[in-house]
C-alpha cells in the first residue's frame, strides 16, 4: 500500500512539474529579420574582419540556432547560445582572417546559419577589398 502511495505522489509531482515547461517544442517555426550582408570596406592584408549580423525574432516562438558554419577555415562564426524570444534582438558574429588573401583582391566569405525558421538555412555574406 505504501508503494502505491509513493507512486501516486511521484506521478503527481512529475505531472505538475511538467505543466510549465512548454516554452520550446520541437517543430515550432518562427520568423526573423537578419542583416545578410556585411560590407567591411577596404581592409589591410592580415587584418581580422569582425562582422556583426543583427537579428530580430519577428515570429511567435523562440528563435533557436542550430549549426553555424563558415565557408572556409579563415571564417569563424558564433551564434547566440540562448533562444531569442519573440520581439527580442540578438547578433551573430563572424571573424575573417585576411592574412592569406592577395593584395588588391576582393573577397566574399559566407556563413551558413541553421535555425527553426522557414527556410531553415540562411546564408550571410561578408565582403571586403584587401589592400
Amino acid at each position: 500500500m505504501k508503494a502505491i502511495r509513493y507512486m501516486v505522489l511521484f506521478v503527481s509531482i512529475a505531472l505538475l512539474g511538467c505543466e510549465e515547461v512548454n516554452e520550446l517544442e520541437v517543430g515550432q517555426k518562427t520568423t526573423m529579420n537578419i542583416d545578410k550582408l556585411y560590407d567591411a570596406g577596404t581592409r589591410v592584408k592580415g587584418e581580422v574582419i569582425e562582422a556583426v549580423f543583427n537579428i530580430e525574432n519577428t515570429g511567435d516562438y523562440p528563435l533557436v540556432f542550430g549549426e553555424i558554419k563558415g565557408s572556409c577555415s579563415c571564417t569563424v562564426a558564433e551564434k547566440p547560445e540562448a533562444p531569442i524570444m519573440p520581439g527580442e534582438k540578438g547578433v551573430i558574429t563572424a571573424k575573417v582572417d585576411t592574412e592569406k588573401f592577395r593584395v588588391n583582391s576582393e573577397i566574399s566569405k559566407y556563413v551558413t546559419v541553421m535555425a527553426n525558421t522557414e527556410p531553415n538555412r540562411v546564408t550571410l555574406n561578408i565582403k571586403a577589398k584587401i589592400k
